[in-house]
């Protein structure tokens, strides 16, 4: 939670006009309730304990007396106020509801990131009781005919306000100052000193790894709220020394079992906005660049496309004017917050997207030092908290990903690989998938010897479900680069695991299997084996559990592949026309387009296959009418292909595999039925 600072000179401002409130118009009576209530309530709030105390008492007394006043006011529930003495009670009321909004961001913000802006807040607290000391002044005490000790807190509480000054806590700003040298002397690749760290973090009340671990995350969303550079680098920097600090001092931490702590959330578990996809690849945009017809397409696949020869925008077919490609970097801020929300990793790529500054030099140096700290601890009796703590950091960051690889960790993960505990091989497969979200250690974990081998076993006889999915995950992140992905594909055990997966494992295990399976089909080479090994069957198995992933495996393969992928495919022609008829935008898409493709590699057999699937005609006419833009081309693609067959146009297969589809041929279809 962001604290609202308000840096402003110090000056006394008039009240607010009655217009500007959010509430509407309430009588004397309630106003005084109301205002009764708001300084009880305030009143009775805890100061903040460990940083900033003294400026939240010093607020919280003076509306103690406040509330004295408004008590003996409510008792006066006969008179009736005057129209200034009115706006003066509902700017207090305003000024109070402000106290309050203060304390709380307070409370729930980072504790490191309060004292690192102790100033700044210090002046919002005397700034409230500056606005309450200019309400007073122009109150009209004299007319509510209260008791001289009434009479009196007022005068009391005007001398305190109008005599305040702004003010740090010498021991806040001692405070402040050992956690800035800390960070300074990492510049200089000065270890810090424990009984100091253990200092600082016990005056801040962070006496626990839980408590440390809570105030990393506050500081991560810190960093998410900042704006300007200055403050993202102040953030990070101590993000780095709390992470450092809770390792150091607390040990690696216990692995746990809590599922939102398993790996990232796969792209495929979650429900990509339409606007988010590109309209080329329908995944996730990494790098949304923006085309002359105004259509945003990904920065690698509308470069392939442009690459390729073509010369048009592949959504609108309109004639490119140019081939320039613009970032769309208010699309790529809103993809990386929905990422941040969804816990899905997105590298971030090129300039102007969030977080995409360069990482300041302390937060590098406090990731250094506690990849080494680790590492050294990685032969000790605790080596599975160690890799659970490896596995951690290596979600958090590239710095920490950088770090990790770079001091020689991903030799030592891959031993425990074949582990005989199944949560120590989870730590360490989940360790490697996320440093692979690194470019750079892509490279480094496939030229580690054992590492890929590993991997693949893991994925073909791991300890439990989890382990394979993570191992299936790797092998797709890996798969992201093109060499890797026919190496891969090469691999029989990779293949084989990967079907297997598919078909035996839990709906999230089966998810993971089939995203890779999408990945490596992307090489035609690829395909031939993985249609052997039986992924065809598997994924028509999958359609109702997971249908955009097994349809699309599927318009992968058939379209990839040659007639042999079009002959495994033919029993789920029947499937694919129910799924055009009840499945989601994407999955009717992707079933036309893999029917067209059938029919376009398999010929009259194919076609009059479809034929046969009830109401078909009906489904294709809907979906032209009432789809997507692509599906309704696909839609009448396949039209076409029925009314040639019904004319008697479509003749046999004119591939020249010696393969041959050979099904019973159906009479020719009606006129559509609509």
């Amino acid at each position: 939670m962001a604290v609202t600072l308000e840096v402003t000179p110090t000056r006394k401002r008039r009240p607010l006009v009655v217009e500007h409130l959010d509430s509407p118009k309430i009588s004397d009576t309630k106003l005084i309730r109301s205002l009764f209530f708001a300084s009880q309530e305030l009143s009775h709030t805890q100061p903040l304990k460990f940083i900033l105390r003294r400026n939240s008492q010093s607020i919280i007394r003076k509306v103690k007396i406040l509330a004295a006043v408004f008590d003996e006011l409510l008792l006066r529930s006969h008179m009736v106020y005057s129209q200034s003495a009115q706006l003066c009670f509902e700017e207090m009321n305003i000024v109070m509801q402000r106290m309050k909004t203060l304390i709380e961001d307070c409370t729930r913000s980072s504790k490191l990131w309060l004292l690192l802006q102790i100033e700044n807040v210090s002046f919002s607290f005397h700034e409230l009781l500056t606005d309450l000391s200019t309400v007073l002044d122009i109150l009209p005490v004299s007319d509510f005919n209260l008791s001289e000790d009434a009479e009196d807190l007022i005068f009391l509480l005007k001398k305190q306000c109008s005599g305040s000054v702004q003010f740090v806590d010498p021991r806040d700003n001692g405070l402040r100052r050992k956690v800035t040298d800390t960070i300074d002397g990492i510049k200089h690749q000065i270890v810090p000193d424990q009984s100091n760290l253990i200092e600082i973090f016990n005056d801040l009340g962070l006496l626990d790894s839980a408590s440390l671990i809570e105030e990393i995350q506050r500081l991560e969303d810190e960093t998410h709220d900042q704006i300007d550079e200055r403050s993202r680098i102040a953030a990070a920097s101590l993000i780095g020394l709390a992470r450092y600090a809770n390792c150091v001092l607390y040990g690696p931490s216990t692995p746990s079992p809590h599922p939102d702590f398993r790996r990232y959330k796969s792209l495929s578990e979650a429900n990509i906005p339409a606007d988010f996809r590109c309209p080329i690849t329908l995944e996730l945009m990494r790098d949304p660049v923006v085309v002359s017809t105004g259509q945003t397409y990904d920065r690698e696949s509308i470069d392939l496309w442009i690459k390729s020869g073509h010369s048009t925008c592949p959504k609108t077919g309109q004639v490119l004017k140019h081939t320039n490609l613009i970032p769309n970097s208010a699309l790529k801020n809103l993809i990386v917050m929905w990422c941040r929300d969804q816990k899905i990793p997105f590298e971030i790529y090129g300039d102007g997207g969030v977080g995409s500054s360069t990482p300041c030099t302390e937060a590098v140096e406090f990731t250094r030092m506690m990849v080494l700290f680790l590492i050294d601890k990685l032969s000790s009796a605790e080596s599975n908290h160690v890799v659970f703590e490896l596995r951690a950091l290596a979600k958090s960051d590239s710095v920490a990903r950088a770090c990790i690889a770079e001091a020689g960790a991903i030799p030592k993960l891959v031993r425990f690989l074949g582990s005989d505990s199944p949560s120590l091989q989870i730590n360490a497969v989940t360790a490697i998938l996320n440093l692979s979200i690194l470019e750079q250690n892509k490279t480094r974990i496939m030229e580690t010897d054992g590492a890929l081998n590993g991997v693949i076993e893991v994925l073909r006889s791991g300890a439990t479900w989890e382990a394979k999915a993570n191992a299936a995950a790797t092998l797709f992140s890996l798969a992201s680069i093109s060499t890797y992905k026919r190496r891969l594909g090469r691999k029989v055990r990779v293949v084989s695991g990967l079907v297997d997966l598919a078909k035996q494992g839990p709906t999230s295990s089966k998810r993971d299997a089939f995203v890779a399976i999408l990945n490596l089909a992307a090489e035609r080479e690829n395909v031939g084996r993985f249609v052997e090994a039986g992924v065809v069957q598997a994924a028509g198995d999958a359609f109702r559990e997971l249908p955009e992933e097994a349809v699309s495996v599927v318009e992968a393969i058939v379209r990839k592949g040659g007639l042999m992928a079009v002959s495994a495919a033919f029993g789920l022609i029947r499937q694919l026309g129910e799924i055009m008829r009840e499945g989601g935008d994407t999955t009717k898409e992707s079933a036309a387009a893999t029917l067209v493709t059938m029919c376009r590699k398999g010929g009259s057999e194919l076609v009059a296959e479809m034929a046969t699937i009830p109401g078909i005609e009906r489904v294709i006419w809907e979906m032209i009418g009432t789809g997507t833009a692509r599906g309704g081309r696909k839609a009448a693609s396949l039209m076409r292909y029925l009314r040639r067959w019904a004319a008697g146009d479509i003749h046999e297969t004119a591939a020249t595999e010696t393969q041959s589809i050979v099904v019973p041929t159906p009479s020719r279809i009606s006129n559509p039925v609509l």
